[in-house]
């Protein structure tokens, strides 16, 4: 269910936060993302943004801008990060369950079948349908981008931060050098934009104490140490597909592609899975919905290593997106409070720049170069970011609209 309209606010001003809602409304909405968000993570950035600032209105732009700053920092998938923070806003820890297993599960179950061999839609690549899906996704960001420049670069200093960090991150693109230009914007915002008389967004609504984050964290860093010794004391099919897949979530910075040399490393060498089954599963991911992470569902699935399918699967996924949950749920009580304090706002406020640059780069690379290349994408691409901007469809109606053009005419 969606909220009633709010009457336009004035700058500056956080929207009224909603009432809490429970863990099935979270995985409800979730859920209808997980079955519609295509793009990869910066895609699933730009929905995320469509459907709860702007539709739901459960935090404002600067709040969400600052949950992407937080989750570009945080080792593993940055977009489910996101989603997760989202549901503790919304509904605390459950809200975070909630919000993983809606937007996980749809592209989870679909990589298993595949795994178990349904494979008679044959090959994708070249499926006029996934083509129009990724079209859209250049709209979706497009529009993201678009937005959130003009609320948080809305003069020429962030503007101009904004634009050196697109252009580094294209000249660069190395795994740590998105992390570096987070860095380098809120130190140049600490210096250079000092918040005196700047509203931020309101504080977020945790029910989390620092001590409950403290926890999160110190698992985290507890299980990271402490499952490979109990691999190597222990045994057993089921600690070593959790450590191999734990450590992956642990250590990947830069998104879900990042991931990819750490599980081949992990399942391929011991014999658990094939290198021709590794790319065949790799393949099948790309034409699902939701992140990139559930790639783990497929390789539990044809794991050679002594568990059932079912379970090595599902071993293998909530193994993989632990290390979210507790670095998320394990930081947002510090990061809360930490962002209201002036000069914190003053090097957020370059953070964020930084993010609509990073958002900006991702939009050419590897959005626009994975979507567009003639004439016809561009014109589809037109006409679903006209669909969402102006005839102000929903999301999931522009993404079926797309794939159904992309089907007909590609």
């Amino acid at each position: 269910m969606t909220n009633a309209p709010h009457a336009p606010l004035k700058p500056g001003t956080a929207p009224p936060l909603p009432p809490r809602s429970h863990f099935l409304e979270v995985l409800l909405v979730f859920t209808r993302l997980g079955l519609t968000s295509f793009g990869g993570p910066v895609a699933h950035l730009g929905y995320f943004r469509e459907e709860f600032v702007h539709r739901r209105r459960w935090l404002d732009e600067h709040n969400y801008a600052d949950l992407v700053a937080l989750c570009q920092f945080l080792p593993g998938p940055a977009s489910s990060q996101v989603g997760m923070a989202l549901g503790i806003s919304r509904a605390g820890l459950w809200g975070a369950l909630a919000a993983w297993l809606g937007f996980t599960l749809p592209s989870a179950i679909v990589l298993v079948v595949f795994a178990l061999g349904v494979t008679a839609v044959g090959d994708l690549g070249n499926a006029g349908w996934l083509q129009g899906l990724k079209i859209v996704a250049v709209a979706v960001v497009a529009r993201a981008v678009l937005g959130m420049a003009k609320t948080l670069t809305p003069d020429r200093a962030r503007a101009a931060l904004a634009l050196g960090a697109a252009i580094t991150v294209l000249l660069l693109p190395t795994t740590f050098i998105q992390v570096l230009v987070i860095l380098a914007a809120g130190l140049i915002g600490w210096r250079f934009l000092p918040g005196a008389g700047l509203v931020g967004g309101a504080e977020l609504p945790l029910a989390l104490s620092r001590r409950l984050g403290g926890a999160f964290l110190g698992l985290f860093g507890l299980l990271l140490v402490g499952l490979p010794l109990l691999r190597q004391t222990v045994g057993g099919p089921f600690l070593s597909v959790f450590d191999s897949f734990y450590r992956a979530g642990s250590l990947v910075f830069g998104g879900g592609h990042v991931v990819l040399p750490l599980l081949e490393a992990e399942v391929v060498p011991p014999g658990w899975v094939t290198r021709d089954a590794f790319l065949a599963g790799y393949g099948a991911t790309q034409a699902v919905p939701g992140p990139l992470f559930t790639f783990s569902a497929y390789l539990g699935a044809v794991s050679q290593v002594g568990l059932n399918r079912f379970v090595a699967a599902a071993v293998a996924s909530v193994a993989i997106f632990l290390p979210s949950f507790l670095l998320v749920a394990g930081a947002l009580p510090f990061w809360n409070a930490l962002r209201t304090r002036p000069t914190v706002q003053s090097a957020l406020r370059g953070v964020n720049a930084g993010v609509v640059g990073i958002l900006l780069a991702a939009l050419y690379t590897p959005v626009f170069t994975a979507a567009v290349a003639t004439p016809l994408d561009f014109a589809l691409v037109l006409g679903a970011f006209a669909l969402l901007e102006y005839a102000k469809l929903p999301p999931w109606l522009v993404v079926a609209l797309s794939a159904l053009m992309g089907g007909l005419l590609l």
